[in-house]
């Protein structure tokens, strides 16, 4: 029994780790480049939209395509760098259970 109880402690320290996590997930924002900085998108933890800066240079090109393509990738790359923070904060806060099948994400 005194097993049982040890799981229980460790699993409701790794419970409070996870939830610290999250928090600072939602604390935190990421931005994504793209044209050499002339588009920027920043996203919030939770995966929100907070910024968009276009520079006026490809407002004064007139070429809404290659405007459009821009942006798409700038919060393409703003996804995949929310995608790395959320990894290494379970990571931080799971430890090695973080690596067992199933185990849930942020």
């Amino acid at each position: 029994m005194k097993d049982i109880g040890a799981m229980m402690k460790q699993a409701g320290a790794l419970q409070a780790k996870l939830k610290q996590a999250q928090e600072r997930l939602a604390a935190s924002s990421v931005t994504g480049q793209a044209g050499a900085g002339r588009v920027t998108v920043t996203l919030s933890g939770g995966g929100d939209l907070t910024d968009l800066t276009i520079d006026p240079s490809l407002l004064a090109e007139g070429d809404a395509e290659t405007l459009q393509d821009l942006i798409r990738a700038a919060h393409r790359e703003a996804k995949v760098r929310l995608e790395g923070l959320q990894a290494e904060l379970m990571r931080e806060a799971a430890g090695p259970l973080a690596n067992l099948p199933g185990f849930p994400g942020l």
